[in-house]
């Protein structure tokens, strides 16, 4: 009981601390309150993301920003056709004395205190990278010079380059399947946040931006305890689990629930993918959106509210329609929720 009581406390503290990191963070990111949330949610189920958006929308500085809030280590490495896994791991170089020297890559130089590795343009980078990342997103850990090096507290971001194809190497299904959310940051909608951003001095020197983020509003070395307690106190009821379960089915077998969508056709739409795994990765993030909201219970709309950024990435459509996918992913994900009954 003193036990339980323990961990009620500590999340009680916690959530206040999560909400003060979206407000910390939201002081130097402008109108990006739905991906600070989404990030926010994403870190207390320790999961990995995949960031989508143009280039010079934020995604480094959201990242640093979130690094300095949480309190751990920032790394970053750009993705390039030449780029070797030993990359991520060390540094051969000459001294100044003409002496070959190696010192820790990008990985590495943090030690244990990395908290946020942030990967840029990873589809440039070959698919033996992707292998290395792979291994470090599922098991927070690689092997290097004869030992093992652990990053328990380690959460890996990456983006991706939309715009060019050459020299670029896209992320098999299985890489894709490690992110737990794919997130889009968009150009901010709102015309006075839009002139900020362009006109005000502030926002031009990205170091001292940063600095005005309050350092260590979250503890990261705790942060792998809360998120085991919000996953073990945060109950599911088996109506919730039901509608889970119908939606995971529709979005499989969208033909076979009397999905429409205009222009598509919906028997050859769906090739794969929302595997057992995505599916408890929504669970995951649904539980930790309950737990935010001050409820100790998951509710449907906890479901829908993540349901895009967990599972549209692990939809894998035919071919034909992969040049139209985020539209297409969007209204199949609308039709599933008009189609299964909400509990």
């Amino acid at each position: 009981m003193h036990l339980a009581r323990d961990v009620d406390t500590t999340l009680s503290d916690a959530r206040g601390r999560a909400q003060a990191l979206q407000q910390e963070v939201a002081k130097v990111i402008l109108g990006q309150e739905r991906v600070i949330q989404l990030l926010t949610i994403a870190t207390f189920a320790r999961g990995h993301v995949l960031l989508e958006g143009d280039v010079g929308v934020g995604k480094t500085t959201l990242l640093r920003a979130m690094a300095r809030a949480i309190g751990g280590l920032f790394q970053r490495v750009e993705g390039t056709v030449d780029l070797m896994p030993g990359d991520l791991i060390y540094h051969a170089h000459l001294t100044k004395e003409g002496k070959p020297r190696i010192d820790p890559g990008p990985l590495l130089r943090s030690g244990n205190d990395l908290s946020i590795f942030f990967f840029n343009e990873i589809n440039r980078a070959r698919p033996q990278v992707h292998s290395l990342l792979l291994r470090l997103m599922a098991e927070r850990s690689i092997t290097a010079f004869d030992r093992e090096f652990n990053f328990p507290f380690l959460q890996v971001f990456a983006d991706r380059n939309r715009v060019e194809r050459e020299e670029t190497f896209e992320l098999p299904a299985a890489a894709r399947d490690r992110f737990f959310m794919e997130i889009e940051i968009p150009v901010p909608s709102d015309e006075a946040t839009r002139r900020r951003l362009v006109f005000d001095p502030r926002f031009h020197d990205i170091d001292a931006l940063i600095a005005e983020v309050g350092e260590g509003v979250l503890d990261f070395t705790e942060l792998p305890f809360i998120a085991r307690a919000i996953q073990s106190g945060v109950r599911t009821s088996e109506a919730l689990e039901a509608y889970t379960v119908a939606l995971w089915q529709a979005v499989r077998t969208p033909n076979r629930h009397g999905i429409e969508i205009e222009g598509v056709d919906m028997e050859r739409l769906v090739f794969g993918g929302a595997s057992p795994r995505g599916v408890s990765y929504l669970v995951r993030a649904a539980r930790v959106r309950a737990w935010l909201e001050g409820r100790e219970m998951v509710v449907p709309e906890d479901i829908r509210d993540v349901f895009v950024e967990v599972m549209a990435h692990r939809i894998f459509l035919d071919p034909v329609y992969e040049l139209r996918r985020e539209p297409i992913v969007r209204a199949l994900c609308r039709a599933v929720f008009d189609k299964v009954p909400t509990p």
